[in-house]
This record gives structure tokens, sequence and C-alpha cells, in this order.
């Protein structure tokens, strides 16, 4: 894959992806925070995943951990989902503005 595929504009926010399994797969801090609007998305997702395993969403089902580049240009290993698995998360979520 080449580089400039790895990130894509969304709203102007930009989301990190990953070809992975021969599909791609999304941050899904990068997703939580265009949804929400949380100046802290990680800790919103952080707060999230607790919350939707507590409701019975197994998370370790759909969520895989992928190296993807952080603001500081290093690669961290980051929560990434697939499409599918991204609107399983996103309707299990409480509501929010842009989630409906």
């Amino acid at each position: 894959m080449d580089s400039k595929d790895a990130l894509i504009v969304f709203e102007g926010a930009r989301i990190r992806r990953k070809w992975h399994d021969n599909q791609w797969y999304f941050s899904v801090v990068d997703i939580v925070g265009i949804l929400t609007d949380s100046s802290i998305p990680k800790r919103y997702w952080s707060d999230l995943k607790i919350k939707l395993g507590e409701e019975g969403l197994e998370l370790y089902d759909i969520i895989v951990q992928l190296k993807l580049p952080s603001a500081d240009g290093k690669n961290y290993n980051t929560d990434c989902s697939n499409i599918e698995s991204l609107f399983r998360i996103i309707q299990s979520s409480p509501s929010h503005p842009k989630i409906k």
C-alpha cells in the first residue's frame, strides 16, 4: 500500500487507517473523536470501552491492535476496527449529536 492511503480526511479531521486482513481498519480513537467532538477522545474511548463491556459487547472480538503513526511520528499500537465493527460500536454508543 502507498503511504498516502494510510490517512483519510473526513469533515476536516484526520482518520488513521491500515490495510489488514484484506480490508481497511480504522483508528477507533479517531472515529470517536469525530463523532463525539471530545477534547480527549482517547479518554472518551477508554471510558466507552468499559461501558460497552458492561453492556455485553465483546470488544476483543471486534477490535485489533495495529501500529499506526502518532503525532510524534512514531508508531504505536492503536485500537482499530473494520467498517462493520465500527458500526456496531457506534450503534452501541450513547447518543451524541453526530451519532444518529
